[in-house]
């Protein structure tokens, strides 16, 4: 009875807002507060990767509401956890700069996982309280679909790489993405030779998709600036969609030469995490797309920041594949957005469908993503198909001081 009131209440407020009526018409909505936090490890994904974890999320209110998020690791959820109990959910702002900055120190890349994981269950509390979807609360529809590139082809029964590119493009992906050869196993890495095979192995696959940026290549950080200037020159005749990584970039300023030697359009980023981690990528115009993605990026108000600079700097966005819940989620968010261009990766060419999401939590067709109208992200969890890890029910006991100014907004310590 409390759950199905307090979802009137926030209809209502919502019907209030459409005929013109402030906002403040679902103030009651807004006096739900977090209870519990429960974290889940993904059956049959034993990564031990602080960020590319894929636990599972559950954020319940005391509304009767539960939000769904995927990321984090164990310690890094816990500790983001314990400063978000007792918090209105609808805050998502407030409660985003609170766990950012609240520790004193900036968050690394780890820790921003986890914040993503978490701040995604909260956009899911807000759309299943308002009864819309997410793309809806993020300014509505932008495109009919996201287009999708594969690494990998599952579907395919090929036997060489080219023709299970082939496959691919015929299935209607847009791209088929490659590595450079050599590298795994215990064998050593020849740079030369590599070098050289890589960029014939680009040009049969080339031929084998009919050419028209239907492929695309990952240096995967393995080259140094010499080689991997030199694959890119040699592949600019063939236009491939884009090159990634074709240096490490913990130094970005690197890319500035690397942009001034190369015609290439440049990928990069599904390392990095908030803005400030890679701006300068985005506003010297060093890079044509980011791979920035959930919940790397600190969660969904972050990605959509990042969506805007990318919109205001003409730099395209192509995420790289996460979780399969994180993929969901970034259809909302792509799907609401307006970057140079959008593409989404998926890994062996289709979205992944555990068995503790319901069915249609994510929508593909033909190699393309579409909107999910359902409430929230569109995902009902099933926690007796996952492994439950812990649950934070107080808040933490070691809190940090936090500075508010005059109008109640979080500054740092």
């Amino acid at each position: 009875m409390r759950r199905r009131n307090f979802i009137k209440t926030a209809f209502l407020g919502t019907t209030a807002v459409a005929a013109g009526f402030p906002f403040a018409k679902t103030e009651a909505a807004s006096k739900m507060k977090i209870t519990k936090i429960r974290y889940y490890a993904a059956p049959g994904y034993n990564k031990p990767l602080f960020n590319q974890a894929r636990g599972i999320v559950e954020i319940e209110t005391d509304g009767g509401i539960i939000g769904i998020g995927e990321g984090g690791s164990k310690d890094m959820i816990e500790q983001c956890a314990q400063m978000m109990i007792g918090e209105d959910p609808f805050r998502i702002e407030h409660i985003w700069q609170n766990v950012y900055r609240g520790m004193f120190y900036p968050p690394g890349r780890e820790k921003l996982h986890a914040l993503g994981a978490l701040e995604m269950a909260l956009w899911d509390i807000k759309g299943k309280a308002l009864n819309v979807p997410v793309y809806e609360l993020l300014g509505g529809a932008t495109r009919d679909y996201v287009e999708c590139y594969a690494t990998g082809f599952r579907a395919s029964k090929a036997k060489t790489e080219e023709e299970r590119a082939r496959d691919c493009i015929e299935a209607g992906l847009r791209a088929y993405r490659i590595g450079p050869t050599g590298g795994n196993g215990d064998q050593p890495f020849d740079f030369y030779e590599n070098v050289k095979k890589t960029i014939e192995f680009c040009k049969r696959i080339d031929e084998a998709v009919g050419g028209g940026g239907k492929w695309a290549i990952d240096l995967h950080t393995r080259f140094d600036m010499t080689d991997g200037l030199k694959i890119c020159t040699a592949l600019e005749s063939l236009e491939p969609y884009f090159v990634e990584d074709i240096i490490r970039s913990e130094n970005p300023s690197v890319y500035k030469t690397v942009r001034s030697m190369t015609k290439v359009p440049i990928a990069v980023g599904e390392q990095f995490g908030d803005r400030w981690d890679c701006n300068e990528f985005i506003e010297n115009r060093w890079i044509d797309y980011t791979r920035f993605t959930l919940p790397n990026t600190g969660g969904i108000s972050e990605f959509k920041k990042l969506a805007s600079m990318c919109e205001t700097h003409y730099v395209g966005m192509i995420p790289h594949f996460t979780g399969p819940l994180a993929t969901a989620t970034l259809v909302h968010v792509l799907g609401s957005s307006s970057p140079a261009r959008a593409l989404m990766e998926l890994g062996g060419g289709e979205p992944e469908r555990p068995p503790y999401f319901n069915e249609d939590f994510i929508n593909f067709k033909n190699g393309k993503l579409y909107l999910n109208d359902a409430p929230g992200l569109g995902v009902k969890f099933d926690p007796k198909k996952a492994t439950f890890i812990m649950e934070v029910k107080e808040k933490t006991k070691f809190p940090h001081p936090i500075l508010k100014s005059p109008d109640g907004s979080i500054h740092n310590w």
